[in-house]
């Protein structure tokens, strides 16, 4: 396991996996004769225990809980969204700044271009993601995927220009949320994640928003406004992370799993809800033990859902999105 991030529910399973290791690693050795009934009897132990690592990992895996999925959300070794883009895309071509203040680092986007040589499909887009770090330098680099005012500012410059000439947008979500420095309610954090909702509702081009991670709050839904919303299986997305939730209703974080629950923020409970349109399935354990497939997946939808957008009359676009987000929630008049 060195090396290695293993969270707490996956234990058993790693346990069972160095054993396995082990064992191999001890029949290639040597030390049992090729022709004797001890090797044959480890190879019949080594068989049966991979047996039994497959059903573990199956029932682990397809029983998780709420907030199970909320740190394999997390998981550091889970892709991100330069991962993302360089293993789905071809020709990016970063763009930097907000024209205003400076350039966020917890923000990147620019142009690419989306391929699937079966089909010839080719489509230029406008690619624009929150970006985390996988180490402290890193990840003060990118503050922890926290935009501040002027990344959402440099994302809605990002959009304009795409639809300027005529690309299609997609969002790649991944933050805990938007950074609440005071620094950043000084330059209007609010403002410029209200005016993204705001512009992004009457974009004339196909917006397509992934939640490859953690969707938190404003920090997410500042880039989260499309004519199609995907999730990945073992992202969260909802108004206030767990824990936040534990602190305000029962004075401390020691209940963030019940409020995990509460909240209903995994992509089964959204796709219920109406919140989300797709969930992306994720290699059996989460992204992170095989990021090529889980691209190659992501890739497929976004080919399929951008070849059902792009005949769309701008006017028609716009129409669905509002009506889309219009008809969310419930409520009643007295």
């Amino acid at each position: 396991m060195a090396g290695k991030v293993v969270l707490d529910f996956e234990k058993p399973l790693y346990e069972l996996e160095e054993k396995l290791s082990e064992m191999r690693v001890y029949l290639k050795s040597g030390e049992v004769d090729s022709m004797s009934e001890g090797r044959q009897g480890l190879k019949r132990e080594i068989e049966a225990l991979e047996a039994k690592v497959e059903s573990l990992r199956k029932t682990i895996y397809k029983n998780l809980t709420r907030w199970q999925k909320v740190q394999l959300a997390r998981h550091p070794e889970r892709p991100y969204t330069l991962d993302y883009i360089y293993m789905m895309t071809k020709d990016f071509v970063e763009l930097s700044g907000d024209r205003n203040f400076g350039n966020d680092k917890a923000i990147i986007g620019g142009f690419a271009r989306i391929e699937d040589e079966a089909t010839g499909f080719s489509q230029s887009v406008m690619v624009i993601g929150h970006q985390k770090g996988r180490d402290t330098k890193s990840n003060l680099y990118r503050n922890f995927g926290m935009a501040q005012p002027e990344g959402y500012r440099k994302a809605l410059r990002l959009m304009k220009m795409a639809e300027k000439f005529r690309k299609p947008v997609i969002t790649l979500i991944d933050t805990p949320g938007a950074f609440p420095g005071i620094e950043a309610e000084e330059r209007g954090q609010a403002e410029a994640i209200a005016r993204n909702l705001y512009e992004m509702a009457a974009l004339k081009v196909p917006v397509i928003c992934v939640i490859i991670g953690e969707g938190a709050s404003g920090g997410a839904i500042g880039i989260g406004v499309g004519d199609r919303i995907l999730m990945a299986e073992n992202a969260w997305y909802s108004v206030i992370s767990p824990e936040s939730c534990s602190s305000i209703l029962w004075r401390s974080w020691n209940f963030k799993e019940q409020a995990a629950e509460a909240l209903k923020l995994t992509a089964d409970d959204l796709l219920s809800q109406g919140i989300i349109d797709r969930i992306v399935i994720e290699p059996l354990g989460g992204a992170h033990h095989n990021p090529e497939a889980m691209a190659a997946t992501l890739k497929a939808i976004l080919i399929e859902e951008l070849q059902g957008l792009l005949p769309k009359a701008p006017a028609t676009l716009v129409d669905e999105r509002i009506a889309k987000f219009s008809a969310m929630g419930v409520w009643e008049e007295s």
